[in-house]
């Protein structure tokens, strides 16, 4: 009895005590929010070989996982050391997927780089020449109104001016800054292929110990956490592996079969600058919902500066496939592996967008997909051991729960319905 009462008075002061302690470190971190980020970015940029290495991995390893499966299957018909057959086809797994995937880099920045590069140069050589063109067409239409023409003929001329003052006033009198400004930005670039280098030899070890890695994190949960609640962190880690290893990977496939219709669509339709247009469409349908949008807009401007005419029918293009990779090909490939609605894919998209830009966009649905998904959970077990009902529907039009554990509902129709939904759903 003393030892339970003690057990009991010890459990009260550590919790107290880490209350006081969690308190002080909360206050202490918004005080110091300065401090704190610019430690988290120093701790970042030295760990960055390592996250690089550990997206590299993760993107690679269901690959490198089914190339080992039928790999092994192959020399364990053909070869009789079982350990030897075990090595080999764990090396042949990393040494085929990293492979694959430098083979499929280096063909799209081959087909694409050389592209982007003379579309990009084609669009500021003609630049001058398309801006006189728009001034024409606007004269034509605007002749029978000798202002609004004049108006035109003051803003082409202005905005040739100030290109051409910018190219002789700013551009080459601050070449030397451009010049500096380059080589950091060489120097940048270094940085990153650097990090990158380190990255896929980081990824090389991660994936040849992936196993082995993964047991001793299991092992590490079953040592720490209850059997109960060790379970409970297992399965939400698996839920977090299938969340984003789906989504990630699917958007990526989803996006790179978007440019390449894209491109097929754009040669056809004889539009200009198709590479670059399909680069750019590509690219930004990695975003979801807001990814078409940011796509399409400089596309059309692009389009636009060409021909107005064409600038409608690629619109119209975008328009239809996106309505395809929505409705066909985004379901069929990612199917619904965030189990969010609209309104929390796009509170996600804001949010973490706000706080991490680019990369928040990509992995903030996958990201809340998986808070949403805990705290149903912690939700859902709250209400099972009350005894009381985790169907949403129960809770349509409810006004309250008496202490009984009996549900009021505003009509007696809610009742009468709530009561035939359940008895429905016993028969199914």
């Amino acid at each position: 009895m003393k030892r339970e009462r003690f057990m009991r008075y010890l459990y009260i002061s550590l919790t107290g005590a880490g209350a006081i302690v969690l308190s002080i470190l909360f206050f202490f971190l918004l005080f110091r929010i300065q401090e704190v980020k610019g430690s988290v970015r120093t701790l970042v940029k030295i760990l960055m070989p390592f996250i690089y290495g550990a997206v590299i991995a993760y993107l690679l390893t269901p690959i490198c996982n089914t190339i080992e499966k039928y790999l092994g299957a192959f020399l364990s018909q053909h070869m009789k050391a079982e350990k030897r057959a075990k090595k080999l086809t764990a090396a042949g797994g990393i040494f085929l997927s990293l492979t694959l995937a430098f083979l499929l880099c280096y063909l799209l920045l081959s087909m694409v780089l050389p592209q982007v590069f003379y579309s990009v140069r084609g669009v500021v050589n003609l630049l001058p020449s398309n801006v006189e063109k728009w001034t024409e067409w606007l004269e034509g239409i605007l002749s029978d109104n000798q202002v609004l023409v004049n108006y035109v003929e003051w803003v082409s001329d202005e905005i040739l001016d100030n290109v051409d003052g910018f190219i002789r006033n700013n551009l080459l009198p601050n070449m030397q800054m451009i010049l500096s400004g380059v080589s950091s930005g060489v120097i940048s670039v270094f940085v990153v292929v650097k990090n990158l280098l380190i990255g896929i030899i980081a990824a090389v070890y991660m994936m040849s110990n992936r196993k082995r890695f993964a047991a001793q994190g299991k092992k590490l949960i079953y040592s720490i956490f209850k059997t109960s609640h060790a379970n409970l962190l297992m399965e939400e880690i698996h839920f977090m592996d299938h969340v984003f290893g789906g989504f990630i990977i699917g958007k990526l496939l989803d996006s790179l079969i978007i440019g390449c219709i894209c491109f097929v669509g754009l040669t056809l339709l004889k539009m200009p600058y198709t590479m670059l247009i399909s680069v750019i469409v590509g690219v930004t349908n990695i975003i979801p919902f807001f990814g078409p949008y940011f796509g399409a807009i400089p596309s059309a401007l692009l389009i636009l500066m060409v021909n107005p005419r064409q600038c409608v029918y690629f619109l119209i293009f975008i328009l239809v496939l996106q309505q395809f990779d929505g409705n066909i090909l985004g379901p069929k490939i990612l199917g619904d592996s965030t189990g969010l609605s609209g309104f929390w894919v796009l509170f996600s998209i804001l949010l973490f967008g706000g706080m991490l830009g680019f990369i928040g966009m990509v992995i903030g649905v996958p990201t809340f997909a998986v808070i949403y998904n805990l705290v149903k959970r912690l939700a859902e077990h709250s209400l099972r051991r009350r005894r009381m009902s985790c169907e949403t529907l129960d809770y349509v039009r409810l006004r309250s729960v008496t202490e009984e554990g009996e549900y009021v509902y505003e009509t007696p129709q809610d009742a009468d319905r709530k009561k035939r939904l359940g008895e429905e759903k016993k028969q199914k």
